[in-house]
């Protein structure tokens, strides 16, 4: 069973929906993250992971604009270089949660989840790039 079939969604709306629901996992992951990773280590130095929380949000911020600039381009061209971005802002929110993975703190088992709607989201991407 799709996860079409179960939402009953077309695949624009499916792609928007879980572009909104990876924007707001990011948010409270880096919410719960930035406390333990802005602590300084005995060098005096902060954890280098935390950057990695405000890239995550702004990459998931990132999605629907560039999925509604791909929406409403009318030539080809620039509908293609608005699709490539949101194939882009994936993959770095991907490796940037694989980055976090190491991170130094108990919320780390969170970003798995925000993995497994990114592979989702890689799925109804696919679908969503043939439909346009």
């Amino acid at each position: 069973m799709s996860y079409f079939s179960k939402t009953k969604e077309n695949p624009r709306q499916a792609l928007y929906h879980k572009a909104h629901e990876i924007m707001q996992i990011s948010r409270h992951i880096s919410d719960y993250l930035i406390p333990d990773l802005a602590v300084l280590n005995e060098k005096g130095l902060e954890d280098e992971c935390i950057y990695f929380t405000g890239d995550i949000i702004r990459q998931s911020n990132s999605l629907i604009p560039n999925i509604k600039k791909a929406e409403n381009e009318f030539f080809q061209e620039a509908r293609t270089q608005y699709i490539l971005a949101v194939g882009n802002l994936t993959d770095r929110l991907s490796r940037n949660c694989e980055k976090l993975e190491y991170a130094n703190s108990n919320g780390r088992e969170f970003v798995k989840l925000l993995k497994q709607e990114i592979k989702k989201f890689r799925k109804l991407q696919k679908i969503w790039r043939l439909s346009l």
